[in-house]
């Protein structure tokens, strides 16, 4: 059997394709847990270090709420984060209880409230800060600036197909 040029060049596209589907597969969420895994822990421990009050996971909800400028409801802090509401509950009582934020009653339902951030929340939220910006410039050393916002699109395309194909219990 002779294989012309063209044959080879398409069944050589075809099997780079099949490599790259391959390693894509194989990769990319093994990757992006162990990224994952790797940030949790760096902060936990940095956070054990600094000994903070709070664990990165209830500064993140905390920061979410500040970053909002506005009061939110627990069902838009389970949206962002992706995180089902007992999870959320669980954490903004621990936050509450701190002090760090308070709910208030909506005015148009009685057994619905709005989390908002106090004054020490804000001052915790302050100092930790530094921290994460800490943090963030080791996780992305020596990433440029480009490969970063290339990375970060890549992502949300990939959300955004994953998206209206799961049914998330928020």
């Amino acid at each position: 059997m002779i294989i012309t040029q063209e044959d080879f060049k398409i069944k050589f596209l075809t099997m780079q394709e099949t490599q790259t589907n391959n390693l894509l597969n194989k990769k990319v969420g093994a990757m992006l847990v162990a990224t994952g895994i790797l940030s949790r822990v760096m902060a936990l421990q940095e956070y054990a270090v600094q000994k903070f009050e709070i664990t990165p996971e209830q500064y993140l909800i905390l920061s979410i709420i500040m970053d909002s400028g506005t009061e939110l409801y627990q069902r838009q802090i389970s949206e962002i984060t992706y995180k089902d509401r007992p999870n959320v509950s669980r954490i903004l009582n621990i936050l509450e209880e701190k002090g760090l934020i308070k709910r208030i009653e909506d005015v148009n339902k009685r057994k619905i409230h709005k989390i908002a951030i106090t004054e020490k929340g804000i001052a915790l939220r302050k100092k930790i800060q530094p921290t994460m910006y800490k943090l963030r410039a080791i996780t992305t050393e020596g990433i440029s600036d480009e490969d970063l916002e290339k990375t970060l699109q890549i992502l949300e395309k990939m959300q955004i197909n994953m998206k209206d194909k799961v049914t998330l219990q928020i």
